[in-house]
């Protein structure tokens, strides 16, 4: 995985996959790389040719933006279980809303598409995708 012209180690990180329009996705993205010293977490948009190709592999259709993905060994997270692993991989406190597992799925992934269905009514939308800074740049994945 990675780009050709410079391949990024993918093992033993999670991979979250973003609507790079969407400013409420970006700011998830600002907001899971300050919290994340170990720099467990890469980053690609959904739009990208990686995050495209990763939505084919997994059998979601690339033409709907599902707000955010997490890809960790081999497997894919979406709505809150992204969220919920995203969360378990942050600095203290985040991983304590791991607890909001013991909530049936349809109830936390009811909130999550309220939310999902409705972030660019409430955060706004970008005209393009996120050029990540300089220091960023080095998390992006494809």
């Amino acid at each position: 995985m990675g780009s050709l012209s410079s391949p990024i180690d993918t093992s033993g990180k999670i991979i979250v996959l973003f609507d790079g329009v969407c400013n409420l996705c970006n700011g998830a993205v600002q907001f899971i790389n300050k919290r994340d010293p170990l720099s467990k977490f890469l980053f690609a948009s959904l739009q990208s040719d990686f995050g495209q190709s990763q939505l084919l592999k997994f059998g979601l259709d690339p033409t709907k933006l599902h707000s955010i993905i997490a890809l960790e060994n081999g497997k894919f997270y979406e709505r809150s279980d992204a969220a919920l692993r995203i969360a378990s991989g942050l600095a203290q406190p985040w991983p304590a809303l791991g607890m909001f597992r013991i909530l049936p799925r349809f109830i936390r992934d009811g909130v999550y598409n309220l939310i999902a269905k409705n972030r660019y009514k409430m955060f706004g939308k970008k005209e393009s995708c996120m050029i990540p800074t300089p220091e960023m740049k080095a998390k992006f994945v494809g």
